[in-house]
């Protein structure tokens, strides 16, 4: 971490909190939840936002959608971390193995490139999207809600990889781990895996 942050051994109150919240979730404190130490209560609120989009959306569709702007945003951590809830909280590892195999998106069924590439699309420059990328979206099943909660995935996930890559927050060795060496790499698409 490029900034000095609060251990958990001396975290009080929100801060406390949010550590345990992640623990909780992770088994350990990851990496990324020390990047809050200054400001706890931004931690929460990002922890409602993120919440409040993934569980008003399809979960799957949320990890595919926040995969794509990940790789696209060079977030090593967002990319291993959502291949792991692709693979472990949807029960989907052929779908993540096929992202992991073919970071093109090139390997999904029609449908779910299409948000993945949307989401890249998205998080890479929002405002070169067009009428004509919806409508496609559209034409592959998606309501406006839909496209809607891709977009509100993204933009969340942007905030997210900035704070993270922004401080110096690197992928918890633990969740590297949870990856054949050959997956992992391709995972690493900007800041590389922490040797913690």
């Amino acid at each position: 971490m490029f900034i000095e942050t609060i251990p958990e051994d001396a975290a009080e109150g929100p801060l406390a909190e949010f550590y345990q919240l992640q623990k909780g979730v992770w088994g350990f404190l990851p990496d990324f939840a020390t990047a809050f130490s200054t400001r706890p209560e931004i931690a929460m609120a990002w922890s409602v936002l993120n919440k409040t989009v993934r569980d008003g959306m399809d979960r799957r569709r949320f990890e595919i959608a926040t995969i794509g702007a990940a790789r696209a945003l060079r977030s090593t951590y967002c990319t291993a971390a959502h291949s792991k809830f692709l693979r472990d909280a949807c029960g989907d590892e052929p779908t993540m193995i096929a992202i992991a195999e073919d970071p093109s998106g090139g390997r999904l069924n029609d449908q779910d490139r299409a948000v993945y590439e949307f989401a890249a699309r998205v998080a890479k420059d929002a405002a070169s999207i067009e009428q004509s990328d919806v409508d496609r979206l559209r034409e592959l099943g998606l309501s406006d809600r839909d496209v809607a909660d891709v977009v509100f995935a993204v933009a969340a996930r942007c905030f997210f990889t900035r704070v993270l890559d922004g401080l110096g927050a690197q992928l918890d060795a633990q969740t590297a781990a949870t990856f054949a060496p050959e997956i992992l790499e391709t995972m690493v698409v900007g800041r590389p895996a922490g040797a913690r």
